[in-house]
């Protein structure tokens, strides 16, 4: 038998084990892609666009020289949390809990409520990996379709509550891919009738003039995620949950040890140290996402639909041929038609820094 004979054999048999091990809900799963931006302009994945100043990259160094790498990093992240505290407007007492960016919070909070026959209602569409986490868990997930404009169904979802008994609702708060914030008396309305876990998820609060963070106490079923990859930290992978310490002693118990790496321990908390220059910076997004939505709102043929996250979900007349034009200008944007009927032809753009946006514009005016 020669090479190429042998080497067939063995791709068949990886086949076979593979097909016979690997469960076929996953085998008949995609993988969450991430588009390779080289050489592009990077408006695809809701970063914030302004690099540290020098003086700030220079006290991080330090703190990352410090750090003993031989050793395993704070199982509790006792630094991070105390830092975490100082800068948010976090009830006294209120309980929190770190994870590898707020995509392990939410795949933790998943697992500790996926029982057998366990239901997850969300608003569809919503972030994807609500969904992805419930299939791998074993959970049932009802999506509940929004409204043309992208607000709650209020009427449906509480349906789908009486009807689902859910041990959890995802709530994102403002909504990804939509980028609006759903109405603050809804959610409240059905935090106080979901039976379980009701998680508001503030990846985008920065942006969003309101948060359910100081009020995370009085609600008995209430936990708020976060993230700081918005704020200019996406390299660090930081998300934390706030609850009431009941829920974060249960959670707590399906984190793994040391997720944190010891780098982000050290370097988080320099970073928060200059809270006012993040806030500076999310500042002048907001500034840029109203004037964004302006400029693309004159075009011809575009919807500019209302955000208050740091990107602009917009609706034009061919978002494949839109999403190209973008891209031969050097410019990657999310092109987000197919993901769900009521995002037919729509494109996800994150606002970047004038010159950028400027760049988005200057390319779509040209094609409109």
């Amino acid at each position: 038998m020669n090479a190429p004979e042998r080497a067939a054999l063995v791709e068949d048999a990886v086949a076979a084990r593979v097909a016979a091990t690997i469960r076929a809900d996953v085998r008949a799963m995609g993988a969450y892609a991430v588009a390779k931006a080289d050489g592009l302009v990077k408006l695809d994945a809701m970063e914030s666009p302004y690099r540290l100043p020098a003086t700030l990259r220079d006290a991080m160094a330090a703190a990352v020289a410090a750090v003993p790498v031989n050793r395993y990093p704070d199982g509790s992240s006792d630094a991070v949390k105390a830092a975490l505290r100082r800068t948010l407007d976090l009830p006294a007492g209120a309980g929190l809990m770190l994870g590898n960016g707020s995509d392990e919070l939410i795949q933790i909070i998943t697992t500790a409520i996926a029982a057998p026959g366990a239901c997850i209602v969300a608003p569809d569409p919503t972030f994807v990996m609500y969904r992805v986490n419930a299939t791998l868990a074993h959970a049932r997930y009802v999506g509940v379709p929004l409204s043309e404009d992208f607000s709650l169904d209020e009427p449906a979802l509480q349906a789908a509550i009486a009807r689902e008994r859910p041990a959890l609702v995802w709530l994102a708060y403002p909504n990804n891919p939509t980028g609006n914030r759903f109405d603050r008396a809804a959610v409240e309305r059905i935090a106080a009738s979901a039976p379980g876990l009701v998680v508001v998820d503030e990846a985008y609060y920065a942006y969003a003039g309101d948060s359910f963070l100081p009020r995370v106490l009085e609600h008995p079923n209430l936990v708020v995620v976060r993230t700081v990859s918005k704020i200019g930290m996406a390299g660090v992978r930081l998300g934390y949950a706030a609850a009431h310490p009941a829920w974060i002693a249960e959670l707590d118990k399906v984190r793994p040890p040391y997720n944190i790496n010891v780098l982000t321990q050290v370097v988080v908390p320099v970073l928060l140290r200059h809270g006012a220059l993040l806030g500076e910076q999310a500042a002048a997004i907001r500034r840029e996402r109203a004037r964004m939505a302006a400029a693309l709102a004159a075009l011809r043929r575009v919807t500019v639909f209302p955000s208050h996250a740091n990107f602009l979900l917009v609706r034009v007349p061919d978002a494949g041929r839109w999403f190209g034009t973008l891209r031969e200008a050097g410019i990657l944007v999310k092109n987000v038609d197919g993901w769900h009927p009521l995002l037919a032809n729509c494109l996800r753009i994150t606002i970047g820094t004038p010159a950028e946006n400027n760049a988005v514009l200057d390319a779509l005016s040209r094609y409109a």
